[in-house]
């Protein structure tokens, strides 16, 4: 958060006269415990469903219809009219739903809420979007006036062809008079920021009763979209995360959780043009636009124009409410982009409102209500209080709601005109708008800070067959750019672009498509911001296309176009392939062939490894391996290769992230948790093989019993690996490994280039990695091996590294030093690795997973 020189306050006459369409007063009451107040057909081209991908085994549909939601009704029907009405099955009652002690709807109140919403009149439709990580169901629920079959399939047509013939669209006349502008409101996707969910139940009540003109007009106007809680694994368990432990703001460019999935379905098929994300706690109510840097890949003059005009008639209408900081406790709402200078950044596409932009809203808000009811406060303040701080939060989130919806109504045809233009700019390879006071009139203190735009290349290729680094990532890459509905072609026949030749089967992402900015949001290696801004709100860089293991090449131009012999896919092809005799060699350089491995060992299969780390899998299990590279996408091909030893079932005792033991278990290793505390209370390690560490668990804090025992466990050869500074003082205070660990800037992050020195921990890895808070070792002991170095200069891709205020830490200090060393423990001979870099951070370096997989496998001996 910033907290710089304010900008100067102006106001258009537009703005100043802005009414809004329903009165707001100040009449929150807090009420007893338990209470609350796509595509396909249209136009030219084939849209993915699902995930983006067709589901190849049983374990995939299974996973599928997970992500899809296993609903207590069938899915409308394609083409169906509102209202939609789905009854709901209720949970069972919890009473420990931390809701209630708020006064707060809990989760198990939610479903006959909105049953009876339905049955109010013909405003309310309930959908069941998807289910969460717990198995939750996620309520969509749409507000807007009556439509037949016949006018929810005009609807579609022109919301398809504002998406895929922007130009056409924007000379249709009954998109100019009849197009009705999506709206989505998103609540509680932090499980213990709750009060957007009350809101929204309070709103879609007063929608559907309300008489007046102005609300007919509203959703004559309007589809509203509410996903009443976005996170009900943490709503009833009052925490941040999920049930896996994923913040769910943080996973949108990634998507790994089904709640994030289930958002971004959303906003493909319902193509939301305006939206906001109900938030606690910052006092007073933060309401976005943000500060610099902003995301390069949006049409951000278009954006910045409509977000800050819905700003400021949020702002009047949560000031309007009459709260007070005397009185109340509250203060005047605040706009980052005109408040402050820096720190509340637009930048990275991981938070819900700075990835919606990528699918055509033209404004999108992060909305933070003032009054804090969680965490300590949760604990320690009366339940009165909390109470009337959650009545406060509930109005003031009403309040940004309503606003929302009066900006949407009154400039709707200026709003979709932006939605389209979006989309058309896209099409087009149109060049960005930069901001300025001439290009965005009306927003104050625009300044040079403001200006980011990108030279946008004109495509991209994912090769296939020898110019692939591996066709496992590259199908992984292309499903995830499919499932964010990103254009991607196949070539029949082998072809030349931008002055290289390609072989059959590789996959080409034409840049001028719609959503360009997403595909290169995906796909670009980013950017270094180090010299723009002193400090940034949560990462600075990512790349999938560097990140994900696969080979992607970008074409800068080609004088002839981008016209590939080919089809449009909905799914990458097959990548599995088993040689049809001969022993078989499994490269160990994606998770998923980490998965096939230990899937091979749990069902007792004799596997030896190879001098490069590569798995020789026996002739005799060619059954198994057809049904794991069915399964997996792996390859097992033939070889000759000559064994260096045998490779064992890995039992991994983790003191890790929630990220980090997700990941481990996707990689299919047997993981049992553990912590400073766990060890304390005494442990097995006849359960565990290797020991990772990397949060949670201290050397110096175990008392002795849990020292005797884990040393007893190091000197009978169990392995470590450790990551980052809790896993460097680990190798440190058991004397383990001679290396000294140097921390760089705590605040840094990004895409570093990296030099592998091969064999069994990265052997084959990749030449960038992700690091957060990065580290090298330095005074390297006998036999201490670097496995992987920092690039010479300045290996910083993209993100935000600069070197502290003694001049200490910064990239030039970590190049060409050590990133990942490993070797033997004079304790009992342990096998130990030790990552200074982030191989697992959130799914963005898929590509690293698997160098901590085989090191987990390598010190396991």
């Amino acid at each position: 958060m910033g907290t710089g020189i304010p900008r100067p306050l102006l106001l258009t006459t537009a703005m100043a006269s802005a009414v809004l369409l329903f009165p707001v007063t100040a009449t929150a009451q807090p009420g007893p415990p338990g209470t609350g107040g796509g595509a396909g057909d249209g136009v030219h081209r084939e849209r993915a469903t699902g995930q983006g991908q067709a589901a190849r085994t049983p374990a995939d549909a299974a996973a599928q219809a997970l992500d899809g939601g296993r609903s207590t009704a069938a899915a409308p029907r394609k083409g169906a009219g509102y209202p939609r009405r789905t009854h709901l099955t209720p949970p069972a009652p919890n009473p420990a739903d931390k809701s209630i002690k708020l006064g707060l709807t809990p989760y198990h109140s939610i479903a006959p809420a909105l049953n009876t919403l339905q049955k109010l009149g013909d405003r309310v439709s309930v959908e069941v979007a998807g289910r969460s990580a717990g198995g939750h169901e996620l309520y969509l629920v749409t507000v807007t006036a009556p439509e037949s079959d016949r006018e929810a399939r005009e609807q579609e047509r022109m919301r398809e062809l504002i998406e895929n013939a922007p130009a056409a669209a924007a000379k249709d006349r009954r998109i100019k008079t009849a197009y009705k502008a999506p709206v989505f409101i998103n609540n509680n996707i932090h499980g213990n920021e709750w009060e957007g969910t009350d809101a929204a139940l309070k709103l879609i009540g007063d929608l559907a009763k309300a008489k007046d003109r102005k609300t007919a007009d509203l959703l004559a106007k309007t589809r509203v979209h509410f996903n009443v809680t976005a996170n009900p694994d943490g709503r009833i368990a009052g925490t941040r995360a999920n049930a896996n432990g994923f913040d769910l703001n943080r996973d949108f460019i990634t998507a790994t959780q089904p709640e994030a999935r289930a958002i971004r379905r959303i906003a493909i098929d319902k193509q939301p043009a305006v939206m906001i994300d109900l938030h606690g706690y910052v006092n007073g109510t933060l309401i976005e636009p943000t500060t610099p840097p902003h995301g390069e890949n949006y049409e951000y003059d278009l954006f910045l124009k409509n977000s800050y005009a819905n700003a400021l008639g949020m702002e009047r209408a949560v000031n309007g409410l009459g709260y007070t900081p005397a009185k109340d406790g509250v203060e005047p709402a605040v706009i980052p982009f005109r408040d402050q200078e820096e720190g509340w950044d637009d930048w990275p596409p991981i938070f819900t409102p700075q990835y919606m932009p990528f699918q055509g809203a033209v404004a999108a808000h992060t909305i933070e209500f003032p009054m804090q009811v969680n965490n300590r406060a949760y604990d320690t303040l009366p339940v009165a209080e909390l109470r009337r701080r959650a009545a406060v939060n509930t109005d003031i989130a009403g309040a940004a709601m309503r606003a929302t919806l009066t900006y949407t109504a009154e400039n709707r045809s200026s709003v979709v005109a932006d939605q389209i233009e979006t989309f058309r700019r896209g099409a087009a390879g149109a060049a960005q708008v930069p901001v300025s006071a001439e290009t965005v009139p009306g927003v104050p203190g625009i300044g040079p800070e403001d200006v980011y735009t990108t030279d946008f290349p004109r495509a991209y290729v994912v090769p296939a067959g020898r110019g692939q680094r591996s066709a496992t990532a590259a199908a992984r890459l292309v499903d995830h750019l499919v499932a964010n509905d990103v254009r991607v072609r196949r070539a029949h026949r082998d072809f030349r672009l931008g002055g290289r030749s390609y072989e059959a089967g590789s996959y080409v992402v034409d840049m001028r498509q719609p959503k360009r900015g997403l595909a290169n949001v995906i796909l670009h290696e980013g950017r270094d911001i180090s010299a723009d801004v002193s400090t940034m709100y949560d990462i600075s860089g990512w790349s999938l296309g560097l990140l994900w293991g696969a080979s992607v090449e970008k074409v800068r131009s080609a004088s002839g176009g981008v016209d590939v012999a080919g089809r449009t896919v909905q799914a990458a092809s097959p990548a599995g392939y088993v040689a049809p005799r001969g022993a078989l060699r499994l490269r160990l350089d994606d998770p998923k062939e980490l998965a096939a491995l230990n899937s091979l060992l749990r069902d007792g299969v004799e596997v030896r490894r190879t001098a490069d780390g590569s798995a020789l899998v026996p002739a005799s299990a060619r059954k198994k391996a057809a049904a794991l590279a069915d399964r997996y996408g792996v390859a097992f091909r033939a070889t000759k290769a000559r064994s260096t030893g045998t490779l064992h079932r890995t039992r991994v005792a983790a003191a890790v992230t929630p990220g980090e033991l997700f990941a481990l278990r996707e990689m299919g290793f047997e993981v049992l948790p553990v912590s400073t505390a766990a060890l304390n209370s005494g442990f097995d390690w006849a359960k565990a093989d290797v020991l990772f560490v990397s949060s949670g668990l201290e050397y110096g804090k175990l008392d002795a019993a849990a020292r005797g025992a884990l040393d007893a466990f190091l000197s009978g050869g169990g392995g470590v690996v450790g990551r980052g500074a809790a896993g460097a003082a680990f190798n440190s205070e058991a004397g383990l490994l001679a290396a000294k660990p140097v921390e760089g800037n705590g605040d840094a992050n990004g895409v570093v280039r990296v030099v592998n020195a091969g064999g069994a921990v990265t052997g084959g890895a990749p030449a960038h990695t992700f690091v957060y808070s990065p580290m090298w070792f330095t005074d390297l002991g006998p036999g201490v091996r670097a496995d992987q170095s920092y690039g010479a200069g300045n290996p910083l891709v993209s993100g935000h590294w600069r070197a502290a205020g003694d001049g200490s830490g910064g990239p030039g200090d970590a190049a060409g030093k050590a990133a990942v060393v490993s070797g033997t423990s004079a304790k009992g001979g342990a096998e130990v690795v030790l990552f200074g870099t982030e191989p697992l951070f959130r799914a963005h370096p898929k590509g690293a997973y698997a160098q901590l997989g085989r090191a987990l496998v390598v010190a396991a001996g």
